[in-house]
C-alpha cells in the first residue's frame, strides 16, 4: 500500500526480508498500478515516503523505481520526479515470474531460454572466429578452475554463456540474452549454486557445457544446438529436484 494522503503519516506495510527486497517492492508497485491505486499520469510517493511506507532503504526504493522504469511503467520528469506511463505508451517488452517453483512456469522458462540460447549456439557454431573461441574457451577454463576450489561457478557460468551469445555477432541475440539474465536465469543461477552442494554434480554439469564448447569449435551447429538443449533442459530437471518435486 502506498502512503495515505489523508494523514500527516504514511501507513506502514512493512515487506518481509526477502532474498530481493527491490524485486518485492517492484512487483508490489506494480500490483499498485495495474489496479489503478496509482493511476497513469499520476506522480509516484517520493523515495522517502516509498522506503517510510515499506520499511526498505531509499537504494532499495531506488533499484525497483528503476526497474519499473526499465519495463516502461514509470517515466521519470526532470525536476517533478517519477510518474506512471500512460497504457500503451510502452515499447518495452515485459516478462513477469512470480513463483520459480511453479511446474508449468518452470517449463515456459525453459522453452523461451531454450528458443533463445539454443538458436544462438547454433548461430555461433557457424560464425564463431578463432578470437570468440578463445574467449568462450577461457569462460570454460574459469568455470573449472571455480569448481576446483569448490566454489558453484555461477559468475563464470553465467560468463561462459555470455560469450557463446556475443559471437553470434549479432547484438539482438546479446540485448534479450540480457534482459533474460536480468528476469528469468535465476532459476538456473539458483541450480548452478545448488550443484555444488551434491558431490559430482558440478563436474557433471561441466560435462555439458564441455559438450556445447566441443560443438562450437567442431562448426559442428546441429550438435551445438542439441547440446545447449540437454543443458537446459537439465538445469531444469536439477532445480525441480532441488526444490522437491
Amino acid at each position: 500500500m502506498v502512503a495515505d494522503k489523508s494523514r500527516s503519516e504514511p501507513v506502514r506495510d512493512i515487506l518481509g526480508r526477502a532474498p530481493s527486497l527491490a524485486d518485492t517492492l517492484a512487483l508490489r508497485l506494480r500490483d499498485e498500478i495495474a489496479s489503478g491505486r496509482i493511476q497513469a499520469g499520476e506522480r509516484l510517493p517520493t523515495e522517502q515516503q516509498l522506503a517510510l511506507t515499506y520499511g526498505v532503504s531509499r537504494p532499495i526504493v531506488r533499484e525497483a523505481v528503476g526497474r519499473l522504469k526499465h519495463d516502461g511503467l514509470v517515466v521519470s520528469r526532470q525536476g517533478a520526479g517519477a510518474f506512471v506511463a500512460d497504457p500503451g505508451s510502452s515499447s518495452v517488452f515485459r516478462l513477469d515470474v512470480a513463483d520459480f517453483s511453479n511446474k508449468e512456469e518452470l517449463r515456459n522458462i525453459v522453452e523461451l531460454l531454450m528458443a533463445v540460447e539454443a538458436s544462438a549456439t547454433e548461430h555461433t557454431a557457424e560464425r564463431r572466429s578463432e578470437a570468440d573461441l578463445r574467449a568462450i574457451r577461457a569462460r570454460l577454463d574459469a568455470m573449472q578452475a571455480a569448481i576446483d576450489r569448490g566454489e558453484s561457478g555461477v559468475d563464470e557460468d553465467v560468463a561462459f554463456h555470455r560469450a557463446i551469445i556475443d559471437a553470434t555477432g549479432n547484438p539482438f541475440f546479446r540485448d534479450l540474452s540480457e534482459f533474460l539474465d536480468r528476469r528469468v536465469r535465476n532459476f538456473i543461477r539458483t541450480a548452478r549454486a545448488n550443484t555444488a552442494r551434491l558431490t559430482g554434480m558440478a563436474q557433471t554439469v561441466q560435462g555439458e557445457h564441455r559438450a556445447i564448447f566441443d560443438a562450437i569449435a567442431a562448426r559442428d551447429p546441429q550438435s551445438a544446438r542439441a547440446a545447449a538443449e540437454i543443458h537446459l533442459k537439465n538445469a531444469a530437471k536439477r532445480l525441480a529436484l532441488y526444490l522437491g518435486r
